[in-house]
């Protein structure tokens, strides 16, 4: 399957659950989790964040001298060139995250930073998928292990209540896309 088939299937699946969870299908699940469950499954969704993204091209940088600069470079840039869409998609859109008063819809446009309106899409999927995109190109015998971490990453957004499903779905689009991209023109 093609990487624009993969972006579009995506892209419509959100599209679908965005109307099905509009018309009321129950999609929160409301866990609590304690202890190290809790500490761990928050780790785990810090997969390709700042810290991480930054700590990760260190370390290519020193463990691959030769190839290393270039991949940090992309990397770099998949990641914050999601962050920074994905931020103006939120804040341009306004989608109310679960739970929170006026869950689910589309608020509109707002310069703020509001975390309770910055649902849609999920830059903590985006951001993993980008992050991912890259080293399993750049390092493809640990790919499956890159794009398992983005996977749980991307299930603990929903899973934690952070993001609707198709919050998440168009994250993963998102994030591939911008990993497609960083890959293409920086690789």
């Amino acid at each position: 399957m093609s990487f624009p088939s993969i972006v579009s299937i995506l892209l419509g699946c959100s599209a679908v659950m965005i109307f099905l969870e509009r018309r009321g299908l129950p999609t929160t699940l409301e866990l609590k989790f304690k202890g190290d469950v809790k500490r761990e499954t928050r780790f785990l969704s810090q997969y390709g964040q700042t810290v991480c993204t930054v700590l990760t091209a260190l370390l290519i940088l020193k463990l691959d001298p030769r190839h290393g600069p270039r991949i940090a470079e992309a990397l770099l840039a998949a990641v914050i060139g999601v962050a920074i869409v994905g931020t103006i998609l939120k804040r341009s859109l306004g989608r109310a995250r679960p739970r929170r008063e006026n869950a689910g819809r589309f608020l509109g446009p707002s310069l703020e930073h509001a975390n309770f309106r910055e649902s849609f899409p999920s830059s903590h999927s985006a951001s993993a998928f980008a992050f991912s995109t890259v080293l399993a190109t750049a390092y493809p015998q640990a790919a499956g292990i890159f794009w398992l971490l983005a996977l749980v990453c991307a299930a603990l957004r929903y899973v934690m209540d952070a993001h609707w499903p198709s919050d998440v779905l168009a994250g993963i689009a998102l994030g591939l896309l911008a990993g497609f991209l960083s890959v293409k023109f920086l690789l």
